[in-house]
């Protein structure tokens, strides 16, 4: 059938048929879930996301090692 035909069809019915025909429409739908196209998310290059090099301008960072360890021996001390 044709879009233009359904319709016809459809209009001509009494609204309680109506009703019904999209409550199973609603169900089919449930049934038959459509496939959805899941795009690929772009490659992009570590060195392109924003947060790196955020704290390239802190001097205390200048070796990340080093602050790490510095930390680390700071907050839990061995005991």
């Amino acid at each position: 059938m044709k879009t233009a035909s359904i319709d016809r069809e459809f209009a001509s019915l009494p609204p309680e048929a109506q009703r019904e025909i999209l409550d199973f429409v609603a169900f089919l739908k449930t049934r038959y879930p459509t496939r959805q196209v899941i795009k690929k998310a772009e490659r992009t290059q570590l060195a392109d996301e924003p947060f790196v090099g955020m704290w390239r301008h802190r001097e205390d960072m200048q070796d990340s090692t080093a602050w790490v360890r510095d930390l680390r021996c700071r907050e839990w001390p061995s005991r």
